[in-house]
């Protein structure tokens, strides 16, 4: 019997491991003094109404014999599809009920997705980067090259033809930095991978988010993404669904290569290996697309939007570089005084109490950079702006 010695090959302290662990530790070491948390992207505003009452309705329909559910459909509930389906078309993307399969979030279908491509694949991922697309290739003992990341290109890398690959992860607006491709960036990448034969995976979590016009919603708002493209939704932001757990994975039904069809091998891996997500979290996460839960959640992203303004202003009022706040919830932000990430957010946690995400974490373009997050209160917010400008105006 033999492990799978590619779990030696990444970071054993995951990223968002080591900054609870030391947060915590100072928290532990210093009881009188109040840590504020801009770190972890998790929300914090309650479900909405409208979800909520779905839920309860789900809820005493598994009380009742003639309305009670049992296991589901593979692919997700068609009340769900139809739903998702609406909501894409609403801002001119047209998708098959076929095309979508929910889940219990984009994280794991990010992972999973892979089941379907070979080990031999070259896999292309921006750096900085959200450490799951690395350290899931790494675990099936992929290939992984970067594309970089800078302030110099706006942390929005460009396709470089000189470059080989099969597998690219997009991530806009992006995670860690905020950033967010135009339609017209986009389309670039999808050219550059239908010219290379690779699919794109594009992770659009934080599109309910994007506020500038020109700034891409959906891979497949793009010419040509259909015949390389796979897209991930999330719940998570848009509704607050992190500790709900729910997702979606689109993928054109003309997709494919080596004789095979994506939509297909991903329905047959579903099916084999994941027997759907709960019918009374689906039923929460269709009421998101009603109208009046659609007013509901606007206004919890409206609050975080608030958030996002507010710790960038402090940014413009201290003449420090970032990118984000505008069509992200992320403020990713240069370290003063060429400070190093994990420099820097022992400086912020031991003479502000106030913690980020460093930015080293993510990648080596990452160093020298700190995440910080709007999914704070208000009031936290405020107060961590308050306590980083008294701090770096010394």
């Amino acid at each position: 019997m033999k492990y799978n010695t590619n779990f030696s090959n990444i970071a054993q302290n995951y990223l968002f491991a080591e900054v609870a662990d030391r947060s915590a530790k100072y928290a532990a070491a210093h009881p009188d003094k109040k840590v504020l948390k801009l770190g972890i992207g998790d929300v914090t505003l309650p479900l909405a109404p409208a979800v909520i009452s779905a839920m309860h309705t789900a809820v005493d329909e598994m009380a009742k014999k003639e309305t009670f559910k049992g296991y589901g459909p593979y692919e997700g509930y068609d009340f769900l599809r139809q739903a998702i389906k609406g909501y894409y078309k609403d801002f001119g993307v047209e998708i098959g009920m076929d095309e979508i399969f929910v889940s219990d979030g984009a994280k794991s279908d990010l992972g999973n997705i892979l089941d379907i491509f070979g080990t031999d694949n070259t896999v292309l991922v921006p750096d900085p980067v959200y450490p799951v697309y690395v350290d899931t290739n790494v675990m099936a003992g992929r290939k992984v090259i970067f594309a970089n990341a800078t302030k110099e290109n706006g942390f929005l890398p460009m396709p470089d033809y000189s470059v080989d690959c099969d597998i690219i992860y997009i991530c806009s607006p992006n995670n860690p930095t905020g950033a967010a491709y135009s339609v017209a960036q986009l389309k670039e990448w999808v050219d550059y991978a239908l010219k290379k034969g690779a699919v794109i995976l594009y992770d659009c979590a934080y599109e309910s988010f994007i506020t500038e016009k020109g700034a891409a919603r959906s891979i497949f708002q793009i010419e040509g993404a259909r015949g390389c493209a796979i897209e991930f939704y999330s719940f998570s932001k848009i509704a607050g669904f992190t500790g709900v757990r729910c997702g979606c994975t689109i993928i054109p039904k003309e997709l494919g290569g080596d004789g095979l069809n994506a939509n297909k091998l991903w329905y047959r891996r579903q099916a084999t290996k994941y027997n759907g997500t709960p019918y009374i979290i689906q039923a929460g996460a269709a009421a998101v697309f009603t109208k009046e839960g659609m007013a509901q959640i606007k206004e919890n992203i409206a609050y975080y939007q608030a958030n996002a303004a507010t710790i960038a202003k402090c940014m413009d009022e201290l003449g420090i570089w970032y990118t984000g706040g505008k069509n992200s919830p992320y403020i990713w932000l240069k370290c003063p005084n060429n400070m190093g990430s994990w420099e820097f957010f022992d400086l912020l946690l031991n003479e502000a109490q106030v913690v980020g995400t460093p930015g080293a974490g993510f990648g080596k373009n990452g160093e020298g950079f700190l995440r910080l997050t709007a999914f704070g209160s208000s009031q936290t917010t405020q107060e961590a702006v308050s306590r980083i400008k008294k701090l770096l105006s010394k």
